[in-house]
């Protein structure tokens, strides 16, 4: 294992944003990919807006996407707790050793960090009121994703509020260095935060660890940053709606990350080999809910016909479709037909309903078009005694059967298709037509025809 130690660092305060789950992907990511260390590390020290079911939602994501981490909640580990509020001790002598070097003051009950340099005052428009600055040398980030960076760090910051809660600047560097952290990755939102930070570092006589601020997720316009309320921001949505955890992990792979080719599917172990910060956008990172739904299509298709069964099979037991009673090898045999025409488990009930339920509907729009092209009727009254009369119900035996009615009314085969497919479905499209009425039998199919025509 290596000397990396990279750490996410959740607050808990609601659903599991895919900002959030963007992040923890490419620190977990970066971990895998050096051999270092994942830490998780919670944030809760708001007690009101922190809820053990908002932390259980973060868990429950995070596994759900396949993100171990190897210290933290659950894990434990040599540098916990790993909770922020039962860290209390560990700031209270980081306080201390600031006090002693004369680098905290108290105001108003509160505790601030003082900066070191040359102090003056100037009016704050905002304020309505005289402050006092310090005249310091920019703050030099060398960030591994965008660069040198350099931002003015001219006022002392609170450190402890008055009500005795510890700041974020604060807690947020001391966790790091108490845990070891060597690089932090880290949204870009927080960058304007890093000079403050880097000051922290320097009055503990420590080196800052390697910073990394990746670019945030933009609405689908590309009109400022994803919120909670834009929809496909939640994990919980993609879980709900029966999404692979390994399509959406995927797609977040490369929200942000480009490994300099177009694939849009790669397996997760040639992304964790690949995995690094150049290959990390400076830009926004548009969201597109389509993509995502493409790559988890994709993803569905190439499933072993197994697992795709396994993990259509309780969808379709939801939807009233099958239950404990349901053949199995008759099951098997509709979703081996439907897996390459599924574009989700979530819609897998309305393409395969025909197959379950005489009682469907059928779609109007197939069914205007198809009727305003002659009589369709008529060309089922011509399939139906062929079909009656056919001794071998294969696929291959009823494209032969499609072909000599065909041929015998002068007809090309595609023109029975559309009549077929709607009568013993109610669909316009989908599965091949052969296998369709192969897999029905030919009860069934016969039985709808006559009930069509």
């Amino acid at each position: 294992m290596s000397d990396v130690r990279v750490r996410f660092a959740p607050s808990p305060t609601g659903f599991f944003h895919i900002g959030s789950a963007r992040t923890a992907l490419f620190n977990w990511l970066y971990a895998r990919h050096t051999g270092g260390t994942f830490v998780l590390r919670i944030e809760d020290t708001d007690s009101v807006r922190n809820t053990p079911e908002a932390l259980q939602a973060l868990l429950e994501g995070m596994r759900w996407l396949g993100l171990d981490w190897d210290e933290g909640p659950e894990k434990g580990g040599d540098f916990g707790p790993y909770f922020q509020s039962e860290r209390t001790g560990v700031y209270e002598d980081y306080l201390a050793r600031l006090t002693a070097a004369g680098r905290t003051y108290e105001q108003d009950g509160a505790v601030f960090f003082k900066l070191l340099g040359e102090r003056y005052t100037e009016f704050d428009k905002y304020k309505n009121a005289e402050v006092e600055k310090v005249r310091s040398e920019p703050v030099v980030v060398e960030d591994a994703v965008r660069g040198r960076v350099e931002r003015v760090v001219d006022q002392d910051f609170v450190i402890r509020r008055s009500n005795g809660d510890f700041g974020f600047h604060f807690v947020n560097v001391v966790d790091d260095l108490a845990m070891k952290i060597t690089h932090v990755i880290r949204g870009e939102d927080h960058l304007s935060n890093t000079a403050r930070h880097i000051e922290l570092y320097k009055a503990f006589g420590a080196q800052p660890p390697i910073f990394a601020h990746i670019p945030l997720i933009l609405k689908s316009d590309g009109r400022g940053k994803m919120s909670k309320r834009e929809s496909g921001a939640l994990i919980e949505e993609y879980v709900s709606r029966h999404f692979l955890a390994q399509a959406v992990r995927n797609y977040l792979c490369l929200l942000g990350w480009n490994p300099k080719d177009d694939r849009e599917i790669m397996p997760i172990e040639e992304i964790i080999e690949r995995f690094d910060f150049a290959g990390i956008n400076k830009d926004g990172a548009r969201f597109d809910e389509q993509k995502l739904a493409h790559v988890n299509t994709e993803y569905l298709r190439a499933l072993p016909l197994e697992t795709f069964v396994w993990m259509a099979a309780p969808v379709l037991e939801n939807a009233g479709l099958v239950d404990a009673s349901t053949d199995e090898d008759y099951l098997q045999r509709v979703l081996a037909l439907c897996q390459p025409k599924a574009r989700s488990l979530e819609t897998m009930p309305e393409l395969v309903v025909p197959f379950f339920k005489d009682d469907f509907e059928t779609d109007a729009a197939a069914r205007e078009k198809i009727f305003k092209k002659g009589d369709p009727a008529a060309r089922l009254a011509e399939l139906l005694p062929a079909l009656e009369a056919l001794d071998a119900w294969t696929e291959a035996g009823l494209e032969q059967a499609y072909g000599a009615v065909a041929e015998a009314n002068g007809q090309k085969p595609t023109a029975y298709f559309p009549i077929s497919r709607l009568a013993v479905s109610g669909q316009g499209g989908g599965v091949p037509l052969f296998g369709l009425l192969d897999v029905l039998g030919r009860e069934r199919v016969l039985t709808r025809m006559k009930a069509f025509a």
